[in-house]
């Protein structure tokens, strides 16, 4: 019996590695969030390594804990110079895996690399459309300031050389975020850009789009700001489809929806610091977009 089951184990062994060969998975690529490092992703390898033996999966520590306060578009150039080699040697294409921050500092690359071979952008509760709670992070960064407030510092030349400034967005002060943003207001075309166009057909050489929140997220906020919601200046939620960036297809989201490669998976019971170790999430929402 003991013979039987080794013989067993290495014919698993042997399938999977089979299997990974024939089907040849395609690279991942992880970027981390606020404060992170690549050690906060050994359950989502995991998770990537059974389903998906074999799959090359690269985590970067990049701008790692503190360095990620640094501006965005540095932050954008750092992992572009990482990732590109990657892409280089990927005659098939590559998948993005992109936490909270690093959700926006992966549209940055999209939106600025000509010939990135992206397939799956997984966008992993990352603040999309903008941030603007009281959150434990706003309290620990910026202990004097409340989210009232804190637009006096945000939206000036100081402010907008740390990373979380890049993407505030104060649904009260719209002029002022249109006209200081340096990083989400150019990614969103709020704000005049002339390379608009450009980005946009770059943006849109992914495959696939999908975008996963949920409502008891705790940190992005409003949590919808992970699908393109945002609030209006009643804090009142206007969804994805009825965002003037996604009706006018500013830089894609609605071509992407009329192909059929926008996919949102929302999911309730999971806290900010959870969605890359839950299991749940990974069979629901990510699993099946990295072949």
């Amino acid at each position: 019996m003991k013979g039987n089951k080794s013989t067993e184990l290495l014919w698993s062994l042997f399938g999977a590695c089979l299997v990974a060969a024939v089907i040849g998975y395609k690279p991942v690529v992880i970027v981390h969030g606020l404060f992170d490092s690549s050690g906060a992703f050994v359950e989502l390898l995991r998770f990537i390594n059974q389903s998906h033996p074999g799959t090359n999966v690269s985590v970067f520590d990049l701008f790692d804990r503190s360095s990620s306060l640094q501006p965005l578009w540095k932050q954008v150039e750092g992992f572009k110079a990482a990732i590109y080699p990657i892409m280089q040697n990927a005659a098939n294409g590559v998948h993005f895996i992109c936490y909270s921050q690093g959700g926006l500092i992966c549209r940055g690359i999209l939106s600025t690399l000509p010939d990135h071979n992206v397939h799956s952008f997984i966008s992993l509760s990352s603040p999309q459309a903008g941030q603007y709670g009281d959150t434990n992070y706003l309290k620990y960064l910026f202990p004097q300031f409340m989210k009232f407030n804190l637009f006096h510092f945000c939206y000036t030349s100081v402010g907008q050389r740390i990373s979380i400034c890049n993407f505030w967005k104060d649904p009260h002060h719209m002029d002022m975020y249109v006209n200081s943003s340096d990083y989400l207001a150019l990614l969103n075309s709020e704000r005049t850009n002339p390379n608009s166009t450009v980005w946009k057909k770059n943006f849109l050489r992914i495959k696939k789009l999908v975008l996963i929140g949920g409502p008891d997220d705790g940190v992005i906020t409003p949590w919808q700001s992970s699908q393109f919601g945002f609030y209006d200046d009643n804090e009142t939620v206007v969804e994805i489809k009825d965002q003037d960036l996604y009706l006018r297809d500013v830089f894609g989201l609605k071509t992407l929806n009329a192909r059929g490669d926008l996919f949102l998976c929302s999911m309730a019971g999971v806290e900010h610091i959870n969605w890359h170790s839950n299991y749940t999430v990974f069979n629901t929402c990510i699993e099946k977009w990295l072949v």
